[in-house]
């Protein structure tokens, strides 16, 4: 009863970035706080421990499907960046060389940080126990619904890579593993789309 009491209580969350309009830096701020701050103390006053939310170290299965998982999506990247919506709309950040490109992608790791800890982490790991697959989709559907508004190509995208992260951070029991594969896809991904690379 615990684990849905805790789904519910944190789902609202989910709608607090989408909906709060700001600066880049002030959604990292509001993501932080929404998506792994709130989370984490209101786990912790239900009495869960770390690793059953899944901040642990990930076991080397999950490791390895990351690194599988993020050769494999090189090549969907590379043709990504030749889309017209997708390479005017990414990176979502503001950036005048080389520093402040870097900058940028240092706050979108803490974006995907909070993203991967509040869906995979939270929503996910204390769900999973009692039914894997249902937590595996209802984690999913609030992550698909916040790309809403984004290049299309987006939302199903989303759909797909949500139940693809879940099963990975499961096999790894840590959500470390989605955090490196959405982290450093999108770093490679922002890279292409800023790039001469993207431009037909």
């Amino acid at each position: 009863m615990k684990d849905y009491i805790l789904f519910l209580l944190l789902l609202p969350l989910s709608l607090v970035p989408w909906l709060v309009r700001t600066t880049f830096w002030g959604h990292v701020a509001v993501v932080l706080v929404a998506y792994l701050l709130v989370p984490l103390l209101v786990s912790t006053a239900l009495d869960y421990r770390p690793e059953e939310v899944g901040l642990s170290k990930p076991k080397r299965r999950g490791l390895v499907l990351f690194l599988l998982l993020f050769i494999l999506s090189i090549p969907l990247s590379i043709y990504g960046a030749t889309i017209p919506s997708m390479r005017n709309y990414y990176p979502v950040f503001p950036y005048s060389g080389v520093a402040t490109f870097l900058l940028g992608e240092l706050g979108m790791g803490l974006i995907m940080l909070a993203h991967e800890a509040f869906y995979r982490g939270f929503l996910l790991f204390p769900l999973a126990r009692k039914n894997e697959w249902l937590a595996v989709l209802l984690q999913d559907i609030p992550y698909t619904l916040v790309h809403v508004g984004k290049p299309g190509i987006e939302v199903p995208y989303a759909f797909i890579a949500g139940i693809i992260f879940a099963k990975m951070d499961l096999e790894g029991e840590s959500f470390l593993p989605s955090f490196l594969l959405h982290w450093l896809g999108s770093a490679f991904f922002d890279f292409l789309c800023a790039s001469s690379f993207a431009v037909p």
